[in-house]
Formats: C-alpha cells, structure tokens, sequence
C-alpha cells in the first residue's frame, strides 16, 4: 500500500491504469532509437484523508529533467499570449514596480519572464534544465539553475532578496517531495509576498477523461482541497482562486504566508463546496476513469485501422507528451501514424518515445498531402486548426482524440 506524499496517508483508490509508458519527453535520436528504452510503471491513485491524487511510482526528477529535457514553452503563440496576460493581471493587481521583486520557479525558456523584464521589473528565474535556461539566458533573463529546494531557496532569497510575486505556474503538479518545494517558495516570499500557482484541475481530468495528461513527470493531479491542505502544511495559506481555460481546464490560486492575515475571497468557499458537491472527496467520484481512458484509447485505434484499410494517409500533428500518453496507451506505431509534425527545431529528426514515430518539420504535409491530421496536444486545437487551415485546399480531415474523435475547425 502506498503512502501519500503529502499527508502520509493511505492511498489506495485505484484512479487510472495505464500500465507501463517510457518517459513522454524523452524522444529518441536515430542513435538511440536502436538502444533499449525503460518503460515505467504508470497508475495514479488518490489519498483517502487529503485526497490528492498522485502516480504510484514517483520517479527521481533529474532522472525526468535532464540537462536535454525537450519541452519548450515558447513554441506556441496561446502560450505566449497566456503569460502576456498573466502578467498584465499580476502587475495590476499587486502593483508591481521597479522596485519589487519577481521569481518564476520553473522558468523554462523565458517564455513569461520576457513580460516582466519588459516593464522593467527585476526578476528572477529557477530553471533546473540547462537546455531550457540557456534560452532563457540568450533572452537576458537571469537564471538560478537548480531544483527548488528549501535549501536553494535560501541562498536565492539571500542573493535576489525577498520576493513580491513568486510564480510556480504549471510545475507543483511536476515535484515529487511537495514539502520540500513548497516551503521553498515560501521560502522566496516577503511577508506579504503574493504566490501564483496555476494547475490542470482533477475535476475536467476526471470528469472529461483527459487521461493523456498523465505521465511520470506529472506526480500530482490537483483540486483545490487538495492544493489548500499541501500549503498550509507549510505555513501558506489560499487566498483566493480562478478557474482558466488552459489544459482543458486549469485553476489559477494565489496564496501568502499564513502569517499575512489576509481573508480568502469568496471565490475560495465557492469552489470548495462545488468539489464537495461534485463528490471530489469520495472514492466513488474516480470510479469512471478508467473506462473512459479505454474508450479513448480503443475508438483512436478503431479509426486509425480503418483508415489504413481504406488506404488513407493519417499522420500526427504535435509532437507533445500527452500525444505520446495517448499513443503508447492505444499501441499505436507508425504503421498507423505515419509520422508527426513539430515546430519544435529540437524536436524535428527524432521520433517519440515508445511508438517510435518519426517527427518532421511541417514542410513534410505539403510534400504528403495527408488524408487525415490528428491533433495531439488538443490543449491547442484552436491554434493548430488555424494553422493548418491550408490544408483543406487537398481536403485534409483534421481532428484530435481526446475526450473522443472530433473536428478540429480552421477560423
């Protein structure tokens, strides 16, 4: 039986099996492409005193965040107009000026930084992954290179100085000792510091069967509750939340110091008694997930063999790791997914973890003219629909396949 990596519980409701995946960022060069690859354990399950819903096997995370690690924020504009957003919010409302101080935790490619520095802002990231913060670097942003730790941030606090916003967006989901990290980032905040923490919430991942957002570097699928009791163990406190449209559907919390006093808004009981309502704190409310993944799963490989009888070209489009979630689950190989586009420069010549698909760059749906697209990260079908509007001049259907098969429409 499995103990709860934050309350130390028993977690043992069953949530979803998908039995055993390689690591979905790890794609594979034509070197390593002929070397073995580790397939790992992957089965989530919930707690039953904080109910947080966690992966039973927690890998090492610079095993999953190496130096090579592939996932750059930057390469889709609706990111980009995401953290754009998000930081106009935040410096309107906490009244950011020269004189604070910002730190992003798990500032990737400099993506939202680049908005902060923008307005002359001094800020900071911490970036454990070389590949990652060297662009950052190349953007003029400052890096910590490190995991987050307690004890890193102490010597960050010490060297930057105490925090007015610290921003842990899309990366608590991505830690395995939750303790730790978090009071790190409490760490980092001035005493009436303001922490951002936005997160994929458990309710549409349940709820719509978005089960090919789970894999071994998501260590945690978050409500609300779940979040609320991780930081008061350390001290913070929820102030207030926001539901946002990102990852099919994601929760934007802000927390300070416990000590700060500051009275949650109302939106913090709303959403509290919603969860309840829904039956978030009950076994029975995770019964259906399985189902659903397997239906998924099964309508994708129905299709993608039907195709291939009637002599239809399908190929992928979006070389992203809940992409490789779904295909690995569904055994798909490229006998029935020809091949998938990126336009990710570091992606293009390497193929996906487990399927083995080749990744090419998008010149190569011109060159094929294609039947049929599937959109992988469906996060962004809006996007890549609009993208990909050329290719309904050879009559290319585009779809993706998660909750089920759908259109993708071009605006």
């Amino acid at each position: 039986m499995m103990e709860c990596r934050n309350c130390g519980g028993q977690a043992e409701i069953v949530v979803l099996d998908l039995g055993s995946a390689p690591l979905s960022n790890r794609y594979l060069t034509s070197t390593t492409l002929w070397e073995p690859e580790a397939w790992y354990p992957l089965r989530l399950v919930a707690c039953a005193t904080c109910w947080l819903v966690q992966t039973e096997v927690a890998l090492p995370e610079d095993e999953i965040f190496t130096p090579e690690y592939a996932y750059l924020s930057s390469t889709s504009p609706t990111w980009l107009a995401h953290a754009a957003a998000f930081t106009a919010a935040m410096v309107d409302r906490l009244s950011l000026t020269a004189a604070s101080r910002v730190v992003e935790v798990a500032a990737n490619d400099g993506y939202l930084l680049q908005f902060v520095q923008q307005r002359a802002i001094p800020c900071l990231g911490v970036e454990p992954t070389a590949s990652t913060a060297a662009i950052a670097r190349e953007r003029g942003i400052a890096i910590a290179e490190c995991f987050l730790t307690a004890q890193s941030a102490v010597q960050i606090r010490s060297e930057f100085g105490p925090a007015d916003l610290v921003i842990a967006n899309n990366v608590l989901a991505h830690v395995p000792d939750l303790a730790d990290f978090v009071s790190g980032l409490r760490e980092l905040l001035a005493p009436h510091g303001v922490l951002s923490l936005e997160f994929p919430h458990l309710c549409p991942f349940v709820e719509e069967g978005l089960f090919d957002t789970a894999y071994h570097e998501h260590y945690s699928y978050l409500s609300l509750h779940a979040v609320a009791d991780i930081l008061r163990r350390q001290g913070l406190a929820v102030i207030d939340v926001e539901r946002i449209p990102t990852h099919g559907g994601s929760l934007r919390v802000l927390a300070q110091r416990a000590t700060a006093g500051t009275e949650p808004t109302a939106a913090v009981a709303s959403l509290c008694a919603d969860e309840r309502a829904r039956g978030v704190l009950t076994p029975e409310y995770y019964a259906g997930m399985q189902g659903a993944a397997e239906r998924t799963a099964h309508d994708l490989l129905t299709h993608l063999l039907a195709a291939r009888a009637a002599g239809r070209c399908v190929v992928g489009y979006g070389a992203a790791a809940k992409g490789n979630t779904l295909l690995n689950f569904a055994g798909v190989r490229p006998n029935l997914l020809e091949y998938v586009v990126d336009r990710s420069a570091w992606k293009i010549g390497r193929f996906l973890p487990g399927s083995r698909i080749p990744i090419h760059d998008e010149q190569r749906l011109r060159q094929t003219r294609p039947a049929e697209i599937c959109v992988l990260p469906w996060n962004l079908a809006a996007e890549v629909g609009t993208q990909l509007a050329y290719t309904r001049d050879w009559g290319a259907r585009v779809f993706s396949a998660v909750p089920r098969i759908r259109e993708v429409a071009s605006t």
